[in-house]
C-alpha cells in the first residue's frame, strides 16, 4: 500500500509537533497516574476506572502513532514559493458565492489542517478540489455530494 503524503503549511507542521510533544510529555504521564490510582482500588475485573484509563491510554498511543506517521510523510509547503496566480495549497482565495451573493475567503490547506468552521478547506474536499488551479476572474462550478453545483467567481488569490 502506498504511503499517503501529508501536505502541511508551516503552521500546520508546528501544531502537529506541539500536539505530539504535549501527548508524549504530559498526557502519557497523566494517564499512567490514572492507571496507577485505579489499580489501587483492587480487583481489576470490575474496575471501570481502570478500564477507562486503559482505553484513554490506547487512544493517546494511537494518536501519537498517527501524528508520527503524518510527520514522517509530511511535505511542508514553502510559502515563499507559493504561486498566487492560481489557487493552490497554501493560498487564500476570495470568492464570490453566487448562491448567497456574498464574498468568502478560504484558505486552501492539506486535509490534516482543514477546519471548515474557520474557512480552512482541504485540497481534497469538493470545494477545495474545484477551486484548485483557478485564476482571478474565472468562474468555477463545483459539484458537491448533495448533488448541487456551487458557483464561485475568483476575486483574489494571496498567501
Amino acid at each position: 500500500m502506498a504511503v499517503k503524503q501529508t501536505i502541511l503549511t508551516a503552521d500546520g507542521l508546528k501544531q502537529l509537533e506541539d500536539e505530539l510533544e504535549y501527548l508524549k510529555t504530559y498526557k502519557r504521564q497523566e494517564v499512567a497516574e490514572k492507571i496507577k490510582q485505579a489499580r489501587a482500588y483492587g480487583d481489576l475485573s470490575e474496575n471501570s476506572e481502570y478500564d477507562e484509563a486503559k482505553n484513554e491510554q490506547a487512544q493517546i498511543e494511537n494518536r501519537i502513532v498517527e501524528i508520527e506517521n503524518k510527520l514522517k510523510n509530511a511535505k511542508v509547503i514553502d510559502e515563499e514559493h507559493i504561486d498566487t496566480t492560481v489557487v493552490s495549497v497554501g493560498t487564500k482565495v476570495k470568492v464570490l458565492d453566487f448562491e448567497f451573493d456574498e464574498e468568502i475567503e478560504y484558505s486552501i490547506v492539506g486535509s490534516t489542517e482543514a477546519d471548515p468552521s474557520k474557512n480552512r478547506i482541504s485540497d481534497e474536499s469538493p470545494v477545495g478540489k474545484g477551486l484548485l488551479g483557478a485564476k482571478v476572474g474565472e468562474t468555477v462550478k463545483v459539484p458537491v455530494p448533495s448533488g448541487a453545483v456551487l458557483e464561485f467567481k475568483i476575486l483574489s488569490i494571496s498567501k
